[in-house]
């Protein structure tokens, strides 16, 4: 049977670099405090007038076409995970294939916040494993200074913009993607959210003036939450695999606080060596993190290597990928 296996990694972040030091000028927030809590030196933000989170995708995927050779027309589909698209409608992911001239693919989102991504890679690869398609396009993507209020010291120091993507073409070795678990709660809602500019709350002077377009979230809560269900995630997805340890290359997770991601490898029984992070250099990019991460650290993999790649995000929704590498990096 054939496996639908990752081939080539794109990946973009913006020039503009948010120190700690900048936002201690702008909240009541300390670079150490930032540090000791989350892990964050800095993040990358996307201030250029006129350019919004597809514009971040598109150069992650043209870099990805480059990579691995290919025409953006010979893209069969495109899914792009993202809480921020450039518009309510029409998908980002449609902006994004016009952007690269991807003209024979059809496109959509998903909304899944922190979780979009391994969302997304689940759903792209079963196109690939029915024999539908021959190249699947998945972006993780997204520009949270759009909806930060600067003046929340508890969510403005947490997130960054960036994307990431990759390609997801099929094989019939012992590679690519092996299993999943995924999750979701909706009782979780009530701590991670954004109360208006839906449908519930359409956007007036009132919810401008009373400045609820903005990232809402309870951080205990969801500390809490993400600690748990991320970690026994992961961990049952190398029980149910017999997965040991020593059998787990990295541990690709989602970059969203320093401890969580510590607390999960933990749980995994994996050493600091087999844990991945660049969390410091970018924060919290959302849908963008765990491909940013695959981007950042390609050189590293191995053919064969067994990944484990873990999210958990507002939804709450949360999850984990086992995956073999497919290839050797340049």
């Amino acid at each position: 049977m054939k496996q639908a296996a990752i081939t080539a990694v794109g990946g973009n972040v913006p020039n503009y670099v948010l120190t700690n030091q900048e936002l201690e000028k702008m909240v009541d927030t300390t670079d150490e405090w930032i540090i000791s809590r989350t892990g964050i030196k800095e993040r990358r933000i996307l201030r250029e007038p006129g350019k919004a989170t597809s514009d971040m995708a598109a150069a992650a995927v043209l870099q990805l076409c480059e990579k691995r050779g290919i025409n953006p027309s010979e893209i069969d589909l495109l899914i792009c995970a993202t809480v921020t698209g450039d518009l309510v409608f029409p998908a980002t992911a449609n902006i994004i294939c016009d952007k690269i001239g991807a003209k024979k693919a059809w496109s959509y989102d998903i909304g899944a916040a922190c979780s979009g991504f391994i969302y997304s890679l689940v759903t792209g690869a079963q196109f690939i494993k029915t024999g539908s398609y021959q190249k699947v396009v998945v972006v993780g993507a997204d520009k949270m200074s759009a909806i930060l209020d600067y003046q929340d010291r508890s969510t403005c120091v947490i997130f960054g913009d960036g994307a990431g993507a990759v390609l997801l073409e099929p094989t019939e070795e012992e590679v690519g993607i092996k299993d999943f678990i995924l999750r979701s709660d909706g009782a979780g809602m009530q701590h991670l959210h954004m109360k208006a500019g839906g449908s519930l709350m359409p956007p007036s002077h009132e919810t401008i003036d009373k400045r609820l377009h903005y990232v809402y979230q309870e951080g205990q809560a969801v500390f809490k939450h993400a600690v748990y269900n991320m970690a026994e995630v992961s961990a049952d997805i190398m029980r149910r695999n017999n997965l040991k340890a020593e059998d787990i290359a990295y541990l690709v997770s989602h970059q969203a606080n320093k401890r969580i991601i510590e607390a999960t490898a933990t749980r995994m029984g994996l050493g600091p060596e087999k844990v991945l992070m660049n969390i410091e250099r970018y924060g919290n990019t959302t849908g963008g993190t765990l491909p940013l991460l695959m981007w950042d650290y390609e050189k590293l993999f191995k053919k064969g290597d067994n990944l484990v790649l873990s999210a958990f995000g507002g939804g709450f929704t949360w999850g984990s990928v086992w995956l073999k590498w497919a290839y050797n990096s340049k």
